[in-house]
């Protein structure tokens, strides 16, 4: 139970930008399987579940809507893939890891496989036409010139936000 815990954790982690854990080979290994072994649709599985469970945050749940029973058919898709993942397709690399690296080497993999499934989401068109609705609002002179200071350049307070 704790190694799932740990698992759910980490992909969750990873797919938030955490920087990764330090992985050794046989990390890298299992790593590698993970992501050979998950279809498009896994990994599409993998980061439904991850917004679904991020939309029960009291700050961003008023603008998804997720109902319970998808919440709970996404849980047991991933807690399939997880399963087979660790049992079957990765079994041997699973197993090597957790007796050479132990309990880092789940996190190190899985956010290798975290990370994959974020870059194929994000490589969608639409989402990259959503995120650069941004570009709009952004005073790009005041980045530009942020970005040509010296480090000893006061720098201008930021707005308080609303």
């Amino acid at each position: 139970m704790r190694m799932l815990k740990v698992i759910v954790a980490v992909v969750v982690l990873a797919c938030a930008a955490v920087p990764p854990a330090s992985a050794g080979i046989y990390a890298d290994d299992l790593a590698k399987c993970l992501v050979a072994s998950t279809t498009t649709r896994d990994q599409t599985d993998l980061v439904r579940w991850i917004f679904a469970t991020a939309a029960l945050h009291p700050g961003v749940s008023s603008i998804a809507a997720v109902t319970s029973a998808q919440r709970t058919d996404m849980a047991r898709r991933v807690a399939e893939l997880f399963e087979r993942l660790l049992t079957e397709s990765c079994r041997s690399p699973f197993a090597a890891a957790m007796q050479n690296e132990g309990n880092q080497t789940i996190e190190a993999a899985f956010q290798v496989l975290g990370q994959v499934a974020m870059r194929a989401l994000m490589a969608d068109p639409a989402v990259g036409k959503g995120f650069d609705e941004i570009d709009s609002f952004l005073h790009k002179e005041k980045i530009e010139a942020a970005a040509k200071a010296t480090a000893s350049s006061p720098a201008t307070p930021a707005p308080a936000a609303p």
